[in-house]
């Protein structure tokens, strides 16, 4: 398996007895993760990924959600240097949903089968706290939906702005009808690499507290991490650790999504190398391998289409991500892979797995094709 690999035999070695060390169960530390990213043995970190996911108690089966991604502003003052989405708070190209809007994308969700629908938007100095809670009220009165709402940057905000706690934040965002939240704006969790990125929103610290604070008061979130721009791969595996440490205090994240930023008509365009769908699978493979104390892995095939998200099974994804009836961030940044429910279960058909709908626990819904 592992003899007349194309580099030097000290490599060989070396990866070799981390991946028996993972096989066998244990832990591999940062610097042994920091040498995966180092090797171009991409299809052995591919083999022990897969071979992961076989030992998850859901093996045989792929998961998915029927969902959707409703932006409910465009109005942000990060000005984040990777985003093509935001607009300059007062700009004329600047929206805010109205409740019919709302209503009309949500019935048509719900209409599809939809049970989730994930919220988010830019750091709007219109909006209140009060007025969060007003929607969030109004949603849940009115639809029958798992509300996956706020990144972290946005409760952070909304907390600054109303001179509350995150705990106190969070807990009344809860009563209003947050039931999770996603793992946005995490980008990369290194401070250097957010300066220079993303100046004007939280920092890593400010990040991870507004998920601890979330996980100790009864919240379960996602998270993600947006590669591929001016990190290097010891600033990824220091991501890892920080998602790994903090889940091994919460146990509050249910899922990790990888994904390779996205350049046309941001402040990055053309600055660096496009990451390719190889050295996505082998971030994603690697992410498997690290982050033992997640079960769940997502596919970007939002990112890198079609063909690569069904190669990401074979990577470490154990779950395709959402059908996303509507996806407004990285289309604007100039991608727009877009798939319907037939087309995921047909993924994960070809690649001799059961196609499951699931919901935001992951908890299966209905199995399809039994």
């Amino acid at each position: 398996m592992y003899n007349n690999r194309p580099f030097e035999p000290y490599y060989r070695i070396v990866i070799k007895k981390i991946i028996e060390k993972r096989l066998d169960g244990e832990r591999i530390t940062s610097d042994e993760c920091l040498q995966l990213f180092r090797s171009k043995d991409v299809q052995a970190m591919g083999q022990l990924a897969n071979t992961l996911v076989d030992r998850l108690p859901s093996s045989g089966k792929v998961s998915y959600i029927v969902d959707r991604n409703i932006n409910y502003t465009n109005e942000c003052t990060a000005e984040c240097h990777f985003c093509a989405f935001y607009e300059e708070a007062g700009s004329e190209k600047t929206y805010h949903l109205s409740r019919e809007q709302f209503k009309q994308k949500i019935q048509e969700t719900v209409d599809n089968g939809g049970v989730q629908i994930l919220l988010q938007g830019g750091l709007s100095p219109k909006m209140k706290l009060s007025d969060y809670e007003e929607l969030f009220s109004w949603i849940k009165e009115n639809f029958p939906v798992h509300l996956h709402a706020l990144s972290p940057p946005e409760i952070h905000y909304i907390a600054k702005k109303a001179r509350l706690s995150l705990r106190d934040t969070i807990l009344r965002l809860k009563k209003a009808g947050l039931d999770s939240i996603p793992g946005g704006g995490a980008e990369i969790l290194v401070d250097k690499i957010r300066r220079k990125i993303s100046p004007k929103k939280c920092n890593t610290q400010e990040w991870i507290s507004v998920m601890e604070a979330a996980h100790c008061n009864g919240l379960k979130s996602s998270a993600t991490m947006m590669f591929g721009h001016i990190e290097t791969i010891e600033d990824r595996v220091e991501h890892l650790y920080r998602i790994r440490s903090l889940q091994e205090k919460t146990g509050g994240f249910t899922a990790f999504i990888p994904w390779s930023f996205q350049d046309q008509n941001t402040k990055l365009e053309g600055k660096y190398t496009k990451t390719s769908g190889l050295e996505y699978l082998k971030t994603l493979a690697i992410s498997r391998i690290y982050l033992d104390n997640i079960d769940n892995v997502q596919a970007s095939w939002v990112t890198q289409g079609a063909k690569v998200g069904e190669m990401a099974l074979f990577y470490g994804a154990n779950d395709m991500g959402s059908v996303m009836m509507e996806e407004n961030v990285v289309k604007a940044a100039g991608t727009s892979f877009s798939m319907t429910e037939k087309d995921i279960r047909r993924i994960i058909q070809n690649v001799r797995k059961t196609p499951v709908r699931r919901n935001f626990f992951y908890d299966f819904i209905e199995t399809v094709g039994q």
